[in-house]
């Protein structure tokens, strides 16, 4: 049996509106399902990109046996190479991922940390191919040469990038914390 009211202009029939809230309701679940799937997957990015930062952190500071073991038969490539690589891009991707404003900027400090913050990560992906054509090698060791790659200045460069990336995705989390400090006083100002 189907019911009907009058509204004005139309009538609406009560199995229809029932029809198009289920409707509704089906399109909001399925809105709220992407949403914290979406949700879901850039907290497994975070976690997975904090995790790694702090074993490669514990690896490094500790000194590992592992740092030098070597991944080819030559023994050229230690297994350090890789792992600080790790550390070089999952220190700033674990930023990227766990703060929504370097991801999705609203402010225009927050716009200049985020572009920062994705140079980092770049420099960090393109650590190793920067360090070999400045080291000559995958060990990174250099010597007293004369010559550019391998040399000294060489390593004076190749410790500038790595205090840069490491050095740099600090201070852009740490003036992203301070912003917030000076946001909550203005916040803090306005509602008295």
């Amino acid at each position: 049996m189907i019911q009907c009211f009058a509204s004005t202009r139309r009538v609406l029939c009560i199995e229809e509106m029932q029809k198009s809230d289920c409707l509704i309701q089906i399109y909001a679940d399925i809105k709220k399902f992407a949403t914290i799937r979406e949700m879901n997957k850039r907290k497994i990015y975070f976690y997975s990109a904090l995790i790694l930062t702090l074993s490669v952190i514990i690896f490094l500071v500790t000194g590992s046996s592992l740092l030098t073991v070597a991944l080819d038969s030559d023994k050229s490539i230690p297994y350090g190479t890789l792992i600080t690589w790790a550390g070089m891009i999952s220190l700033p991707l674990t930023m990227y991922w766990g703060i929504k404003e370097l991801r999705k900027p609203s402010s225009k400090l927050n716009r200049i940390l985020s572009g920062f913050l994705k140079i980092i990560i770049v420099l960090g992906i393109l650590w190793v191919p920067i360090s070999y054509l400045l080291a000559g090698n995958l060990s990174f060791s250099f010597s007293e040469k004369e010559t550019f790659q391998g040399g000294q200045d060489a390593m004076r460069w190749f410790w500038r990038l790595n205090y840069g990336i490491g050095i740099g995705a600090i201070l852009i989390i740490s003036i992203y914390w301070i912003s917030l400090l000076f946001k909550k006083d203005k916040t803090v100002t306005n509602n008295v």
